[in-house]
């Protein structure tokens, strides 16, 4: 039988405010286990929350860079379950009435477009973390992470293999960096998903019975995970046995899913609303201020950046992957004033290549965007060739310095006057005359033998261009 998969995912975006969604403690990542968690994270008597503003400012940005209904009424529910990690024994959220409601993002997957319906965005709190490395057979819980805001992302079941999941996650992370409203630290578990799986006979409309796979915080492991249970049910199935209902965990080690516990159904958490909150209402005016916040969106700067630079989709793509790789493109090509191709060709090849190696974001980098630009100055001046461009670069890597001061002080100017690069040529020539008797009889490979002599000679310095001249004058 041919099986077909159907996948939806729900992401989990931590908010990047400086302070909890209904309090004032610290959201900072890094610091003491269970310093940072008050009397109101914990629900302690006598305690009320109160809503961050700012994180309904987040949610309506995100709302509206997917075209999404923003509801102009919003209510926050209990959400009830008992984990060692939720100390109050229940999590704010949202049920009923989420702020964000229906809205759509595109994805690119070999070369065809595909639009993956998001069903809502709503707010709510997160819970605490329990720690199994050692504690010798017992559980450790830090409550830092309680009441931190998150918007989890709901898409519709509209995925139809684990490589369509990945790029829709990479969309969503790429656009809650673009819009910054989550750092999208998938380590620091800023950015994690649950991925919703099943499987159903090709042709079949009906959903098959679905598993949820937890807590997943990378691309590579979304992908495996999701591919593992897809072989897991289709063997289930074909084994004459039933896929029931379950939360499952992906253990990476082991490469295998394996159940946690039954999946529950929204009764089952009991949501009612929360008696010590309001309802939230979303004013025209505030969706107007928002939207005049919004940033150019990936789509759209992809688009500006092939019209405007003149660069190939491919190109296009790399660049604006994150808004500060595309702002220090930007950022280059204005203050060199060089060729755009030029510039990209250094960003998207040596620059990010250097970052990936070195396992560097881009505001981590040491060769700021003044000083590449600087570099690729004194190429488009042929002051140095592409090949002694390498060179200085790894010193701007290494060093606190400009590329005109790596220039002078190493004597790495090219050399441009003819005559000296003709006496160097003339030498060679005479020097080697079984060669130039090849290259006369027609074995026109020979001619790059005399451009690598010259380059050696020259300790590389020689202008390619003048070489390649010189040479087919003198070979005649």
């Amino acid at each position: 039988m041919e099986w077909e998969t159907v996948i939806g995912l729900e992401i989990h975006a931590q908010l990047a405010t400086k302070s909890k969604i209904f309090s004032s403690a610290s959201t900072a990542y890094g610091a003491e286990p269970n310093t940072q968690a008050c009397a109101v994270d914990l629900g302690l008597p006598g305690v009320l929350p109160v809503l961050n503003q700012e994180v309904v400012r987040m949610a309506v940005k995100f709302g509206m860079a997917i075209d999404a209904e923003i509801a102009p009424y919003s209510v926050f529910a209990r959400k009830n379950y008992f984990y060692p990690d939720l100390p109050k024994g229940y999590q704010i959220s949202q049920m009923d009435h989420p702020i964000v409601g229906t809205g759509h993002l595109d994805i690119e997957v070999d070369g065809s477009n595909k639009r993956i319906g998001i069903t809502r965005a709503h707010l709510e709190e997160d819970a605490g973390k329990s720690l199994h490395e050692n504690f010798h057979g017992s559980t450790g819980i830090d409550l830092n992470r309680a009441g931190t805001p998150l918007l989890e992302i709901v898409s519709e079941p509209d995925m139809r293999s684990a490589q369509e999941a990945v790029a829709y996650m990479r969309k969503i992370h790429e656009l809650v960096q673009y819009l910054e409203i989550c750092d999208g630290n998938m380590q620091e578990g800023s950015f994690r998903c649950d991925a919703n799986v099943s499987i159903r006979p090709k042709g079949q409309e009906a959903l098959g019975t679905r598993a949820e796979l937890k807590n997943i915080n990378s691309f590579k492991f979304v992908e495996k995970a999701i591919n593992i249970e897809v072989e897991r049910q289709i063997d289930v199935l074909e084994g004459g046995g039933t896929v029931i209902q379950e939360t499952r965990l992906y253990d990476a080690d082991k490469n295998e899913t394996r159940s946690m516990r039954s999946k529950e159904e929204a009764n089952d958490y009991r949501y009612f609303p929360d008696p010590d909150l309001l309802p939230v209402e979303i004013t025209n005016a505030l969706c107007e201020q928002v939207r005049t916040e919004l940033p150019e969106l990936p789509s759209a700067k992809k688009l500006r950046f092939q019209d405007q630079y003149q660069q190939d989709e491919e190109i296009s793509t790399t660049l604006t992957s994150s808004r500060q790789l595309a702002d220090y493109y930007e950022a280059v090509v204005k203050t060199s004033e060089c060729d755009a191709k030029l510039c990209s060709n250094w960003v998207s090849g040596t620059f990010l290549g250097a970052l990936n190696k070195a396992g560097l974001e881009i505001n981590e980098s040491p060769v700021n965007y003044e000083h590449l630009a600087g570099l690729i100055k004194r190429i488009a001046d042929q002051t140095i060739s592409g090949k002694i461009a390498k060179q200085v670069f790894e010193e701007l890597w290494n060093n606190d310095a400009t590329a005109d001061e790596i220039i002078e002080k190493q004597g790495l100017k090219q050399i441009t006057d003819s005559k000296e690069i003709e006496t160097l040529i003339d030498k060679i020539i005479a020097d080697n005359p079984k060669q130039v008797e090849q290259y006369l009889s027609g074995k026109d490979k020979v001619f790059g033998f005399f451009v690598g002599q010259t380059m050696k000679a020259s300790q590389g310095k020689a202008s390619p261009k003048e070489v390649n001249k010189i040479l087919e004058n003198k070979l005649k």
